[in-house]
């Protein structure tokens, strides 16, 4: 009777970790839903709001991570239980990353405004269709995570690839422009880092998924092909 007590508190305190991840999560997906605004509108104001949301996010993982301490050194978790902590972890961070970058996407709208001239020229509006794979990327591994389910997790690392065509095809675009005229090299700069940092929040989805395999499947597949991934899963 005890040890159920005890295993229903733990498994409380795990709901409690996931809960507070997915709250992190939808904390920095409004994060990047505000900068691509600012970026497809040249919205100084928006980006302000994503660079003073940095702080609370910063302080999430803190907490996470004080909480997971926590529970560790008093529950000493053994196989999967110790996975989910560890991968809560590893997401924890990875979140917090994907908030780095949509600040330095926040950052870049502001230096591109305050420059202004050439930019309105460029095709910013097209970065658009990536942040919204990339917040939709993300969308989907941290309702996949919530599930742990581990076929939407191999979908989410498939789907990766969208996200690099259209980074390659907008880094050609601004070659072009850069070429046709060099007033816009500086603000084709900015917007090239805005374009690589969208590309990185899709990398960190796709970190997340592999920490959903690992945790079901107890299998590392970081750096496996897709083959490997696959059959692992099944």
């Amino acid at each position: 009777m005890a040890d159920k007590h005890l295993s229903t508190q733990f498994d409380s305190e795990l709901n409690s970790l996931s809960s507070r991840v997915m709250e992190m999560g939808g904390l920095v997906e409004s994060q990047i839903r505000q900068a691509t605004y600012a970026i497809g509108e040249f919205n100084a104001d928006v980006a302000r709001q994503v660079i003073d949301t940095e702080d609370r996010v910063n302080q999430m993982e803190v907490e996470i991570d004080r909480e997971l301490s926590s529970v560790i050194a008093r529950r000493q978790p053994t196989a999967r239980d110790l996975r989910l902590l560890m991968a809560i972890s590893k997401t924890t961070a990875n979140l917090e990353r994907v908030g780095d970058e949509a600040r330095r996407i926040a950052r870049m709208v502001l230096s591109i405004v305050e420059r202004g001239g050439a930019v309105r020229t460029l095709p910013a509006s097209e970065l658009r269709v990536a942040a919204d794979l990339a917040s939709a990327q993300l969308r989907k591994v941290l309702d996949a995570f919530a599930r742990l389910d581990t076929a939407a997790a191999v979908a989410i690392m498939k789907g990766d690839h969208l996200l690099d065509k259209e980074f390659d095809g907008f880094v050609r675009k601004l070659i072009t422009y850069m070429m046709e005229d060099p007033r816009t090299i500086s603000s084709s700069l900015d917007l090239l880092f805005v374009a690589k940092a969208i590309e990185r929040i899709g990398d960190h989805a796709t970190n997340i998924a592999e920490f959903i395999i690992y945790v079901v499947k107890g299998a590392d597949v970081r750096h496996s092909s897709m083959e490997h991934i696959e059959s692992t899963v099944k």
